[in-house]
């Protein structure tokens, strides 16, 4: 395994439509290895392929461990993901992305969703996923269409900087937030 520079806002990459996977194999198997080490790495919740500059349709997602709930962390890997079923209910939330790093965003998304798409064999998966996943798998597949979460918040200042007191002091789905941001 290899931790991948992550591109970040400006590079052409990110605003491209990633290609669909069509050869599954040691390369592809080598990519999501790399993929992971590197979210955990930065650290993240979740990474598309796009964000270390391959224009394939692969994310990763991993769920964090919850000490109240007695939880293990949970790890996804999708590769051709697409979103086949969205709740009308929306909620907005802070979100934040390894590609603008130092910036957070109030951004609506749906509250659950069903996700179709593949392993890293090839073989078809499919999760509903709800609340906190539901929103980071919309915002990894967004990566996979050349879409950030600049582009969904409602009102341009709404995005802003991370300050020292959400940094010090934050709590909550925003320590989270604030926590997965590179400084």
């Amino acid at each position: 395994m290899a931790i991948r520079e992550i591109i970040t806002l400006g590079h052409p990459t990110l605003r491209q439509k990633a290609r669909k996977v069509t050869k599954f194999g040691p390369e592809l198997q080598q990519l999501v290895d790399d993929m992971i080490e590197t979210m955990r790495t930065a650290p993240g919740v979740g990474l598309a392929a796009p964000q270390v500059n391959v224009a394939e349709r692969v994310i990763v997602v991993e769920l964090p461990a919850d000490e109240e709930e007695n939880t293990p962390a949970e790890l996804y890997t999708f590769v051709n993901p697409e979103i086949v079923k969205a709740s009308r209910d929306k909620e907005e939330d802070l979100e934040g992305c390894l590609s603008i790093p130092g910036y957070l965003g109030d951004v609506e998304r749906h509250v659950e969703v069903i996700i179709r798409g593949q392993d890293v064999h090839g073989k078809p998966q499919r999760i509903k996923a709800y609340d906190y996943l539901a929103r980071i798998l919309q915002h990894e597949i967004d990566h996979l269409d050349g879409v950030l979460f600049i582009d969904r918040v409602s009102d341009p200042s709404k995005i802003r900087p991370i300050t020292a007191e959400e940094t010090a002091g934050a709590t909550g789905e925003v320590a989270e937030a604030v926590a997965l941001m590179p400084k």
